[in-house]
Formats: C-alpha cells, structure tokens, sequence
C-alpha cells in the first residue's frame, strides 16, 4: 500500500483560507509563500500546491482581492526547495494547451522532476468576464470536454514531435514543443461531479473531493480508484483540511470561537453570487451563517493527540490517499504541526502499510 501523501495549500491570495476580520491574514506576497513551502519541506511535508486566482470576493478583508500568479511563483518556488513535489494550477479556459505544456516543462526542468499540473476549467465567471475570457454557452458537461481535449493536447505535446488538432475550442497546426519533459508531470484535478470523476479516471494521477458527510466522501473516493482501475490506471484521491493546533483542546476550540467571531459577512455573501447564487439568497445565508464559516474547508481543532487521531480516522474511513492541509497561522502552527503530529501519522500509516 503506498504511503499518505501529505501537503499544504499555499496563502496564494490574500487571507489564505479564512474569511475573517479576526484570524491572522497572511499576504498575497512571494515572502509568506516561500516561508510556507520552506517549513513545508523542512518538516517532511510531501507536496506544496498553490490555486490560480483572478479575482477576490471583497468584503472588510477584501478577501483574495490580492493573489499572485500561480505558474511564477512555483517556479519560483521549485528553486527555493529540493524535496517537495511543486504543484501549480492552470486554467484550461484562459491558457492555449501549446503554452501550457511548454510552461510545465520549464516547471518540471527547474524542479528536477517535481512539478505537477492541478488542471481547472473555471466555475466563477466574474473571474474571466473580466478579460473577455468566459463563454456563458459553455454549460459544465462542454466545460469538462473543452478540458479533456485540451488535456489530450497537452499530453500528446509532452510526447510527440508534431501534434494537430482542431476541436470547436482550440485549434494545433503541426505544432511544436520541445523538449519533452523527461518524466510527465503529475497531473491533478479538483471536483466531485460526475464528469470531474470521469475525467480524473481517465487523465488524473490524483484528485482532490469534497463532500458533505465521511460516507459521501468515502463513496466518492471509491468511485475515482475504480473508475481509474477500469481505465487500467491509478488515480490518487485527497481532500483539504484546516488545522487549528495548540497545546489542548479547549485552547484551540477558544482560537476557533475568537476567528469565527470575525467571520467577513461581505465576502463571504459574494462568495455565494459568484457561485450562480441570487442576490438576496447569498445575503440571507450569509447573514445567518455562524462562525464556522469563516472556515472554507472543514476544520479540526485540539491538541496534537486530537489532530493526529482525527487525521488517521478520516484519510482512513474516507478511503482517502493524503489530506491537503491548510494552516490559518502557516509559521508557528506548521512547525508545531510538523514536531508533534506528522511524525506519528507517519509511524500509524506505515505500521497500516
């Protein structure tokens, strides 16, 4: 049985992963995010992965109104480390496919081997109607088809001296790019819908899933390895995590009571409407939501001994391959993280290896 792969999103955009007036705000600059893949590396983490954001969601925290761009600053990154796979995200609506390969080429020869391609097609048009690039005929199914092809696209370019293709999203004319990576990068895509799932079988070496309840999410996860298992391939499965750390119990529940009680209504209201929410029920849900949902991802809050049990129990019961981690503090708490949890989930997961 292959190992847990742990990780950590990147504070890419500003705010990191808390909606809050009340939590630390890390900045949208190169510094927080090469500090971050730096206690990444240092305390064993497997892989750093950053998200590609065009635009925020305002609110008192202008939350994620500053991001840096995602393809720079890996490659930034892929010097600054030696050991952590580097995965940066890519947009298949706004990137021609020629680009993208020869991008993530450069990415896997600055990094010795460690770039990965987290494959997105949009999902929040306010990002892309911005520069002209969202078609609204565009409905999910012929999103995830655009992408397919476009994937297609890439792979052939990472291997083949000429490649031609004309679909009704892109078109390649005896196109080039050389040279090919020495080895693929890893490709990786986020998404739980019937056509994420058959994508990520056919063309994913991992996928990230979310969901609402363990059983949901274990039903999803089982449903990638055997989708990918009927393609003749393997395709890792992961889901995000916020981790809220301190000495005990009740001192990490008071840290998650004081962030939740700044929870930024604004942003996260039009967080809402750039999911295709109207306007008067994205207010309403966000007027009423409570402090948790200043969380974007569901959390765990306690002591080492809490964190690590809980961490076993849900990449166990969830039939999950490793967890995506995300620190609102991204310094103390991931050094902490890294001296008192990691190293027991690394001695439970190869005792159940």
């Amino acid at each position: 049985m292959p190992a847990k792969e742990y990780g950590i999103f990147l504070p890419i955009g500003n705010g990191g992963w808390m909606l809050s007036t009340t939590a630390p705000h890390p900045e949208a600059s190169y510094t927080w995010n090469r500090r971050a893949a730096v206690h990444a590396e240092n305390i064993g983490l497997d892989f750093v992965m950053s998200m590609a954001k065009w635009r925020g969601f305002g609110g008192e925290t202008d939350h994620w109104g500053r991001s840096l761009e995602s393809m720079t600053m890996m490659a930034a990154l892929a010097e600054a480390t030696s050991r952590v796979k580097i995965w940066a995200t890519m947009h298949a609506n706004v990137h021609n496919p020629a680009v993208a390969a020869k991008m993530f080429t450069t990415l896997q020869d600055i990094s010795g081997g460690r770039a990965g391609m987290n494959i997105v097609n949009g999902s929040y048009a306010g990002e892309f109607e911005q520069f002209g690039e969202w078609d609204p005929d565009l409905g999910h199914a012929e999103r995830y088809r655009m992408t397919e092809l476009w994937t297609e696209a890439v792979t052939r370019l990472w291997s083949e001296d000429s490649v031609t293709m004309r679909t009704p999203y892109f078109d390649l004319v005896d196109c080039e790019s050389r040279p090919h990576p020495a080895v693929r990068p890893t490709l990786i895509n986020a998404g739980r819908s019937e056509d994420a799932r058959r994508f990520q079988a056919r063309h994913a070496d991992g996928a990230f899933l979310s969901a609402e309840s363990l059983d949901e999410m274990r039903a999803l996860s089982t449903d990638v390895h055997e989708r990918a298992r009927a393609e003749g391939r393997v395709c890792r499965t992961y889901s995000m995590l916020t981790v809220v750390q301190d000495e005990t119990d009740e001192l990490a529940a008071k840290k998650v009571r004081e962030w939740g009680a700044g929870l930024d209504r604004e942003a996260l209201a039009h967080m809402r409407r750039t999911w295709g929410i109207p306007e008067e029920q994205a207010r309403a849900w966000a007027d009423g939501a409570d402090g948790e949902a200043a969380f974007q991802t569901p959390y765990v809050a306690g002591s080492a001994r809490t964190v690590t049990d809980h961490i076993e129990y849900i990449v166990r019961e969830a039939d999950l391959d490793g967890l995506m981690l995300i620190f609102p503090e991204y310094d103390e708490d991931m050094l902490l993280f890294g001296e008192t949890v990691l190293p027991e989930l690394r001695a439970r997961d190869e005792v159940t290896a």
